[in-house]
């Protein structure tokens, strides 16, 4: 008999991943997902419940019916830009409805959650790499919604016992290697499938915002991480949450960043295609270099990324999009 893991978003980019790997370890994982800004194609490694986080009624439904022995909590929004222009969805759904979720976790003895959170919780860091005792200072609303709910899980263990990890995610990136899944959102904004998509198309150029930053080559720096290597973690956190309770806070990174006209070369090696760009003005608060410190979640969890160079994120994520 499998061991259920309720896994709220499990039918967007990370969750999906995260729902294959959970079925490939020996779990049962069940779906719970709005389809607001999820895919039901790409749940495929068990059922569906569709929901919002916030119904504790439907939610309560659920957790009665397959009774999960933990939650992976990926719904949410995620869009830094809207979450400035529309700070009201985020402070509902990423943090209200995380609260009404975790009411109803407690309301039913579920005592582990692992909880997606972001490196957007430290802001504009002034020292790289960035470990977990770095100060967060989160400069959207998207980045605070994330903060909110770390500093409740931190409440919640202290008084009710609810175990929980928040993985602070860099950039999330690639795609299943074995085509199954693969990235998909509406509008698209990560990095990697919008220089693909303009070497594929050869039409509309992409804007790299800024080439004078303090980096190397003038453009910004990111720590890009394997969506398959992401979920790898998930997996371990529930692990983590069986032998030790409390609330722990995990950085999810390679320690390497690479700038954006680095992933530009990267994607033009694997496709055979030249990436059309144009250089635009910076974005108002982007961080020149964002990279992780992940040696704790090695010592924590004993996680190793092992997709996570640029090739191999780059490799798959075209493979995905030519597929599609």
């Amino acid at each position: 008999m499998r061991k259920v893991i309720l896994v709220t978003g499990g039918a967007g980019y990370i969750g999906s991943h995260t729902c294959k790997a959970l079925y490939a370890a020996g779990y049962m994982p069940v779906t719970y997902d709005s389809l607001v800004r999820g895919n039901k194609w790409a749940v495929q490694w068990g059922p569906l419940e569709i929901g919002d986080i916030a119904d504790q009624a439907l939610l309560s439904e659920v957790c009665q019916k397959y009774k999960p022995i933990a939650v992976i909590h990926f719904a949410a929004y995620a869009y830094v830009g809207e979450s400035v222009t529309e700070p009201r969805i985020y402070y509902h759904n990423n943090t209200a409805g995380t609260i009404s979720l975790l009411n109803t976790l407690l309301d039913h003895g579920i005592n582990n959650i692992v909880f997606s959170s972001t490196c957007a919780t430290y802001g504009i860091p002034t020292k790289m790499p960035i470990n977990e005792q770095t100060a967060q200072n989160p400069v959207n609303p998207y980045g605070r919604s994330k903060l909110m709910i770390e500093h409740i899980l931190k409440d919640y263990a202290d008084a009710f016992g609810l175990n929980s990890v928040a993985l602070r995610y860099f950039n999330a990136a690639g795609a299943d290697p074995e085509g199954q899944i693969g990235e998909a959102h509406e509008p698209e904004t990560h990095l990697i499938p919008l220089i693909l998509e303009a070497a594929k198309s050869q039409s509309d150029p992409l804007t790299v915002f800024g080439n004078d930053h303090p980096t190397r080559d003038g453009t910004c720096i990111r720590d890009y991480i394997h969506v398959n290597d992401l979920a790898d973690a998930h997996i371990r956190a529930l692990t983590l949450m069986d032998n030790e309770n409390g609330f722990h806070a995990i950085n999810l990174g390679t320690g390497y960043g690479h700038s954006i006209l680095e992933v530009i070369a990267a994607a033009e090696k694997i496709t055979g295609h030249k990436v059309p760009y144009v250089m635009g003005p910076r974005r108002a608060g982007d961080p020149p270099e964002l990279v992780a410190d992940a040696s704790f979640a090695k010592a924590k969890m004993g996680w190793v990324p092992k997709l996570s160079d640029i090739d191999t994120i780059s490799q798959t994520a075209w493979n995905w999009m030519k597929s599609q």
